[in-house]
C-alpha cells in the first residue's frame, strides 16, 4: 500500500508518509459565514471528506480541523446594510442584524448543508473570534523576527513584510515584483503595496463588538492570520495536509504559508486544492446568472444523488454542471440502488449487511483511491461490480451476488454516498409495503400469464403512480422505490 497525493507546493504527486506513524492531520478551509453556502464550498468539503474517509479506511487515525471565519469585512458590511435597509422597498430584508448574529445564522446553514450531503463532522471546528490571543502571539513572533511591522501611519494596522521573507511566492511560484498589491487595508501605512494585514485597526463606524484590545490598538485579525493561528493551536506547527479550493491558493494560502514559515513553523507537508465548479464550461457568476446553489440542486434531486454528482470527479479537476448533470447522476445512483434492492430480496439478508459486511473494497477500487483519490476510476469499479452482481442474480449465483453486494455497500460507504441524508425508513411500514407490492406483482404475473395485458398494464401504472418502479427480468418482476 502506497498512498500518493498531489502537492501544490512541489507541483508533483508524492508518496504520503504520515508525520506521526498511524495518524494523519488535516486542516481545510471552511466557510467565511457571510452568506449561504455555494456549490464550491460544498464540493470542497466533499473532496476533503473523501480524503478523510480513505485515510481512515487505510487504517490511519485522522484528526480533521475545519475553521469558521466569523469576522470579516463582508460580514460587517452585510450587517451594516441591514441597519440601513429601506424595508418598504426591501420588505424581505433581514432587519437590523448584528454581525455576530448574521455570522451565526449562516454558520448553521453551512452545517445543515454539510450534514445533508454526508460530510463527516470534523474533529473540531474552531471559530476565528475564539482565538484572538493566539493571533496576538503569532503577530508578536513575526514582529520579533523582523517579518512584520505596525503601520507607518499609526492606524493600528500590522502588516507582514513580504520582502523580508525570501520564499514569498513559493507556493504559487510567483515573483514578488509580478504580484499585484494587497487590497485589504490602506496602502498608505505599508512599506510595500504587497504587504498584507495581520491586524486591522478599528475604524470609525465599525461596531465596537467587532474589535479586540491588542498591543497595537483595538482592532480585529486579518483573514490570513486566522488560519495560521488556529491550525497550529490544534495540529501543531507541522502537520500532514492543508486543503482548500483552488481559488484560495493566492493570496490566502500563499500568505498563510509565508507568515507561518517566517514564524519558524514547518507548517503543511502537503497542500491540496480542489478544482472549481463551472456552469456549461463558464465560471459561475451571480451577475451573469449562471449559478446553481446546493439548495437548488437539492430541490432537483435527493441528497445521495447530489453527493454523487459533486464527488464524482477527481478532486483536482474542474466539475462542469450541465442541465442534465443531476439526471445522469440520478440514473447512476438508481442503477446501484436497483441492484442492492434486488440482491437484498434474493439473498434474504438483513440490514446488518448494509453497514459494510466484510468492510473491504475490491483491489482495483483501492488502487484507484491510493492514486491521488482517483474517484472516477473508483466509480468505474463500483459500477462494474453492480453489473457483475446483476449478472450473478440472473444466473442464480448467490455466492457472487452476495460478494458483489458487500463490495458495493463498502465502496458506497467509503465514498460517503450512503451517509448523505435520506428519509428515515420505518421497518414495519417497509415490511407492510413489501407484502402489498408483492401481492400486486403476483396479480400482474397472473394477468400476464392469461395474456390480460390491460390488467397487467393497469397494475404497473398503479404501482408507478405510488412511486414503485417495476423492472421485468429473466427471473420475474422486481421492484424498488423511485428516488426523488
Amino acid at each position: 500500500m502506497t498512498l500518493r497525493f498531489y502537492d501544490t507546493a512541489s507541483a508533483e504527486v508524492r508518496d504520503f508518509v504520515p508525520l506521526v506513524p498511524g495518524k494523519a492531520s488535516l486542516y481545510y478551509c471552511g466557510a467565511t459565514v457571510q452568506g449561504m453556502p455555494h456549490v464550491g464550498h460544498i464540493r470542497s468539503a466533499i473532496a476533503f471528506d473523501q480524503l478523510t474517509r480513505w485515510l481512515q479506511y487505510r487504517g490511519l487515525r485522522v484528526t480533521v480541523v475545519r475553521n469558521i471565519t466569523d469576522i470579516d469585512d463582508k460580514i460587517l458590511a452585510k450587517s451594516a446594510a441591514s441597519f440601513e435597509a429601506d424595508f418598504e422597498q426591501e420588505p424581505d430584508s433581514v432587519r437590523e442584524e448584528e454581525w455576530w448574529a448574521l455570522a451565526y445564522r449562516y454558520e448553521q446553514e453551512f452545517l445543515k448543508a454539510y450534514d445533508t450531503l454526508g460530510v463527516s463532522r470534523p474533529t473540531y471546528e474552531p471559530r476565528a473570534t475564539g482565538h484572538i490571543p493566539e493571533m496576538h502571539a503569532l503577530i508578536q513572533q513575526l514582529i520579533d523576527r523582523g517579518h512584520a511591522y505596525p503601520a507607518l501611519d499609526g492606524s493600528g494596522d500590522v502588516y507582514f513584510d513580504v520582502r523580508s521573507w525570501n520564499k514569498y511566492g513559493a507556493l504559487t511560484r510567483q515573483k514578488i515584483d509580478d504580484m499585484q498589491g494587497a487590497t485589504d487595508a490602506d496602502p498608505r501605512g505599508k512599506k510595500d503595496p504587497r504587504d498584507f494585514a495581520l491586524w486591522k485597526g478599528h475604524k470609525e463606524g465599525e461596531p465596537t463588538t467587532a474589535s479586540w484590545v491588542s498591543p497595537w490598538g483595538a482592532g480585529r485579525p486579518g483573514w490570513h492570520l486566522e488560519c495560521s493561528a488556529m491550525v497550529t493551536k490544534y495540529l501543531g506547527t507541522d502537520f500532514d495536509f492543508h486543503g482548500g479550493g483552488l481559488d484560495l491558493r493566492f493570496p490566502h494560502h500563499e500568505n498563510e504559508m509565508a507568515q507561518s514559515q517566517a514564524a519558524g513553523h514547518g507548517f503543511a507537508n502537503f497542500w491540496m486544492h480542489n478544482g472549481m465548479v463551472t456552469y456549461q464550461g463558464e465560471k459561475m457568476s451571480k451577475s451573469v446568472g449562471n449559478t446553481v446553489s446546493p439548495a437548488e440542486m437539492l430541490e432537483l434531486a435527493p441528497p445521495r444523488v447530489v453527493r454523487y454528482y459533486l464527488g464524482q470527479a477527481q478532486y483536482r479537476s474542474v466539475l462542469d454542471y450541465q442541465p442534465t448533470s443531476l439526471q445522469e447522476a440520478t440514473a447512476a445512483v438508481e442503477r446501484i440502488d436497483g441492484f442492492i434492492a434486488r440482491a437484498v430480496r434474493a439473498l434474504s439478508v438483513d440490514g446488518a449487511l448494509l453497514v459494510g459486511g466484510s468492510a473491504s473494497v475490491p483491489d482495483a477500487f483501492a488502487i484507484a483511491m491510493d492514486d491521488d483519490l482517483n474517484v472516477p476510476q473508483a466509480l468505474a469499479v463500483l459500477h462494474d461490480t453492480v453489473r457483475t452482481g446483476n449478472s450473478a442474480l440472473v444466473a442464480g449465483d448467490l455466492k457472487v451476488a452476495r460478494e458483489s453486494l458487500a463490495s458495493v455497500i463498502n465502496m458506497l460507504q467509503v465514498l460517503g454516498i450512503n451517509d448523505a441524508a435520506q428519509p428515515a425508513v420505518d421497518d414495519q411500514a417497509t415490511t407492510a409495503l413489501g407484502v402489498l407490492v408483492e401481492a400486486q406483482l403476483a396479480a400482474r404475473a397472473q394477468a400476464r400469464a392469461s395474456k390480460d395485458w390491460a390488467a397487467s398494464d393497469a397494475i404497473r401504472d398503479t404501482l408507478a403512480a405510488a412511486g414503485i418502479l417495476v423492472e421485468d427480468t429473466a427471473d420475474g418482476a422486481s421492484w424498488s422505490l423511485q428516488r426523488g
